[in-house]
């Protein structure tokens, strides 16, 4: 296999000898180009051919734009004008770990190579972010991926804010995620395909892929991606050598015992592009092959995904399409997903033996890879989904127009929103969080929250003027719910959007609310058995006066009515807002 590969390599360096080689190309497959190579390469490449187009889009935390590369045949680039042609979008982004830079060297061959021999599709439009981590593509250094296997130099993984763009789809920290949701909606591309280097265990195969997760995609789109886009790809991947599986998820075990797809929730590029019913795809080559393989796998891919949306255009549209009535009409959405373990599949896996033996540096044993010990076999792979939890749409969603980020995020991710022309009382629910978890270290800058309880209310709940209803009928329903609905993994909630309601802030002076609390009891008999009630079963509580006090002042008109308060109210039935 490695002769076979050597041979296709050099072939290919030989094709590009007479044309504009990349320092991918200079450096026979051993470095990759830094920041100021990429952008400088392809805007000659716009001065050279007109269906060529670099775009700029909003700034990143370092104060460079984001670059998007576009190549049309037609020379049309406005994305509504390509969409009404029947064009298919494919938008493949590259270097959000810029330490993973496999897709930004293969990019630049490929865009060169098909614009050089005539090659760009007729039905597709290509997309390409040169490069969507800038501020990690400028902090350049060899040291930073220890475990991998070149190139000389590359990026680092945080951006200038320290953050992982490959959780920052919800939550949008980063300026960079702005840029990048902008041109995702913009150009509303049906494919999405994002280019990774992979870490953990090792194994035969060059790359592996992460689809996005079948039963999480809508149904029509998911039985065209698993049914026929999937294998037609990996087909043609094993015919050129670089034969794939499904992303080699495992910790702390070996592959060979089997594993589980993965499950990209929104804050995931993956999991963002499927809340609008795109088929997605991150590739992931094998950090410890040599750096030469793993971005022509890339190429290869990319090539192969192309070709592939070329052939079927038109019914990857007409199924995204349809796929979008469906999300419109849809009344009830998952909140999470958990795998399947009654479903068990075999896939056909090339991996090395797991052995052990002593460590060098502990002492005790330690796992390794034996390459003298090849094996082909087929494995258990689970990669069935069901959702957790399940939550009915309302009619529309109330949003003050106080929460600024949240109207935000909403616009720029294409929801359709109508606010009140005129002060007015709605009467709609109204979650309260009864309880939930925060993590004890930060992630992402976040203490993130999980495993939400709430109860619901119908009450009356005053809004103004420039307030906010979303209906919830639109094709982005699910970016809509399931940012909205506190439960949902990735809602806003869970990313601290909404924290402030948490917080009390009036109280009692104990000392001051004893005669208040003595006369309360005196006038609601029903709260002081309630009272008498938790004392016997709380012995904990019947010894604290203040729990005490607090449980009496909590239930009586004193209390703060928005105190855990959700802020957004579910209108379930239609509500005249005036013109």
């Amino acid at each position: 296999m490695k002769k076979t590969l050597s041979l296709i390599f050099s072939c290919a360096l030989a094709l590009c000898s007479s044309a504009q080689q990349t320092p991918f190309e200079k450096s026979n497959g051993k470095e990759t180009a830094t920041y100021t190579e990429l952008i400088s390469y392809f805007k000659n490449i716009t001065q050279k051919y007109p269906e060529a187009k670099l775009l700029e889009y909003g700034t990143t935390d370092i104060g460079k734009p984001l670059n998007l590369l576009v190549l049309s045949k037609s020379k049309d680039f406005d994305p509504v004008s390509l969409h009404t042609k029947g064009k298919a979008i494919i938008l493949i982004n590259n270097g959000i770990h810029p330490g993973e830079p496999e897709g930004i060297d293969a990019t630049m061959m490929l865009v060169r190579d098909l614009l050089e021999k005539k090659q760009l599709p007729d039905n597709v439009v290509l997309c390409f972010i040169p490069v969507y981590n800038i501020d990690g593509m400028l902090n350049r250094g060899p040291n930073s991926r220890v475990n991998q296997n070149g190139p000389v130099e590359y990026g680092f993984r945080g951006n200038s804010r320290n953050l992982d763009l490959n959780r920052d789809c919800i939550k949008t920290d980063s300026r960079n995620s702005l840029a990048f949701q902008q041109i995702f909606q913009n150009w509303k591309p049906e494919v999405f395909l994002d280019n990774h280097t992979s870490n953990g265990a090792d194994y035969q195969h060059v790359m592996t892929y992460i689809a996005t997760q079948k039963d999480k995609l809508n149904p029509e789109v998911s039985a065209y991606m698993n049914n026929k886009l999937i294998p037609v790809l990996l087909a043609k991947m094993k015919e050129r050598k670089f034969e794939m599986v499904p992303y080699v998820n495992v910790w702390g075990n070996t592959p060979d015992k089997g594993y589980e797809g993965f499950n990209d929730s929104p804050r995931y590029t993956t999991g963002y592009s499927t809340l609008f019913n795109s088929i997605g795809f991150v590739v992931e080559t094998h950090m410890w092959k040599p750096f030469d393989q793993r971005v022509w796998a890339t190429y290869a891919f990319m090539q192969e995904l192309i070709n592939q949306t070329e052939k079927d255009a038109k019914e990857i549209i007409d199924t995204k399409r349809k796929a979008d009535e469906m999300v419109k009409n849809q009344t009830a959405f998952a909140m999470d997903w958990k795998v399947d373990t009654s479903k068990v599949e075999q896939i056909a896996f090339k991996g090395f033996e797991g052995k052990y033996k002593p460590s060098e540096v502990s002492g005790l044993d330690r796992l390794y890879y034996d390459r003298s010990a090849p094996f082909e076999k087929q494995i258990d792979y689970k990669n069935s989904f069901k959702p957790t939890q399940l939550v009915g749409k309302p009619w529309a969603y109330v949003i003050s127009q106080s929460w600024g980020k949240v109207i935000e995020l909403l616009k720029l991710n294409g929801v359709q929103m109508k606010p009140l022309t005129k002060d007015m009382a709605l009467r709609g629910e109204m979650y309260f969080i009864d309880d939930y978890k925060t993590g004890t270290r930060p992630y992402e800058g976040h203490y993130l929250h999980s495993t939400i309880k709430v109860t619901k209310d119908t009450m009356n709940v005053q809004f103004y003027k420039g307030d906010y209803v979303v209906q919830v009928d639109q094709a982005v329903n699910r970016y809509i719910v399931e940012t909205l609905e506190p439960q949902a993994i990735d809602s806003y909630f869970n990313w601290n959007f909404f924290d402030s309601i948490l917080g009390q802030k009036e109280g009692f002076s104990d000392y001051l609310f004893e005669d208040i609390a003595t006369e309360i009891l005196k006038k609601d008999p029903e709260l002081k058995a309630k009272l008498e009630e938790k004392r016997k079963a709380d012995p904990k509580f019947a010894q604290s006066a203040y729990a005490q006090l607090d449980f009496i002042y909590k239930n009586s008109p004193y209390y703060e009515k928005t105190h855990n308060r959700y802020p957004i109210m579910r209108l379930l039935q239609p509500v005249y807002l005036g013109n």
